[in-house]
């Protein structure tokens, strides 16, 4: 007999793909599950999982951050009304359990699941807890984690260290980068990155003029920046070095090819570099909540797998210095791809699917 699974959350990729790794592993397990997403139709999840075929319920709700201060009170006003419509759906789903990562829906739902009794798990991915699950942190039955530093919002009996969970081809690739060539790849993020986006062709048509070795990129942009980035190549004379996309479906195929990476410090990013086993010039998002992207990217650089640029320095000349020093230093390259793939935790999906269906007592 077919029961079902709820999981919400979303908003930014880095919300929805974690959710969609754990259903990928849950339904490699059983093949008796009917899996529900919830989030909102402002979210990256609409894009994502309609591609992918996924069954979504929509929940009219605002962000509660951001829009100052009458922005945040419609957004309270807004989640609270949505109450009665989460409370309607977890009806008529009935799920076994819920998984909630964080964002716009997933409060309603936490809490309309857990006033039924319905189990609930918390996927949090970041350092630093979001605020929806920080709302709910104290009714979890587990806590999924990627970090040692956000188990002090639990009790200690819920947490579980297993990384961020990684859809299907999130596996280590050998690192053998071209001698006269540097793969370079930009990622910034489902939305693109401003500082990014501004900063990188100027960084890479200065490296291009600096450095002996051929200098490549793939710039992902963000869906609406792609002429602007463009542009900004062919003013720094590096048009033809660079490919410039609004979004990557592929991301594992990406960052195979890829030589070196820049990025943002998304806990969900971070973790499909590390799987896959490449080097990474990290810029952190200054905004993130509690500047979780900081210590994020701080971590990886102590190990050795990435260097930490913050945003305030990240200007084009500093960027086209690492790009030219790392061109350069093949074996450096080489250590950090390591190192990297040290901290990669490819089970991390399979590990959550088994004890969400003992959460969910099915198994």
């Amino acid at each position: 007999m077919t029961f079902s699974l709820l999981f919400a959350g979303g908003g930014t990729g880095g919300h929805v793909f974690p959710l969609v790794a754990v259903a990928q592993a849950v339904r490699a397990q059983r093949s008796d599950v009917e899996i529900v997403f919830v989030g909102t139709a402002r979210g990256m999840e609409t894009r994502i999982l309609g591609k992918q075929g996924e069954r979504l319920e929509l929940l009219d709700i605002l962000p509660i951050k951001g829009g100052g201060v009458r922005g945040a009170v419609r957004g309270v006003m807004r989640a609270a009304g949505s109450l009665p419509a989460a409370h309607r759906l977890v009806s008529e789903i009935r799920p076994r359990a819920v998984l909630s990562i964080g964002g716009y829906a997933a409060g309603p739902v936490s809490l309309a699941a857990r006033a039924r009794g319905i189990p609930l798990a918390l996927l949090e991915p970041n350092s630093v807890l979001g605020l929806a699950n920080l709302l709910v942190a104290p009714l979890a039955r587990r806590a999924y984690l990627a970090f040692p530093q956000a188990e002090r919002w639990f009790r200690r009996s819920v947490v579980r260290q297993t990384g961020v969970p990684l859809r299907s081809g999130f596996s280590p690739r050998a690192y053998d980068p071209a001698p006269d060539e540097l793969r370079i790849l930009v990622l910034g993020g489902s939305q693109g990155a401003i500082t990014l986006n501004r900063n990188v062709p100027d960084a890479v048509g200065l490296a291009r003029r600096s450095a002996s070795t051929r200098v490549r990129v793939v710039h992902q942009s963000g869906q609406d920046r792609v002429q602007e980035v463009q542009e900004a190549y062919e003013r720094a004379g590096a048009r033809e070095a660079a490919d410039v996309v609004p979004f990557i479906d592929d991301v594992p195929s990406a960052l195979a090819a890829a030589d070196l990476v820049i990025q943002r410090a998304g806990a969900s990013a971070l973790a499909e570099t590390c799987a896959i086993g490449r080097p990474s010039l990290l810029v952190p998002y200054p905004f993130a909540a509690g500047d979780h992207q900081l210590h994020n990217a701080r971590a990886l650089e102590r190990a050795g797998a990435a260097v930490c640029i913050p945003s305030d320095d990240a200007s084009a000349e500093v960027l086209a210095g690492h790009i030219v020093r790392l061109a350069q230093d093949g074996e450096g390259r080489k250590r950090m791809a390591e190192a990297a793939r040290t901290h990669g935790r490819p089970e991390a999906a399979a590990t959550i699917a088994g004890d969400l269906l003992d959460l969910a007592e099915v198994l």
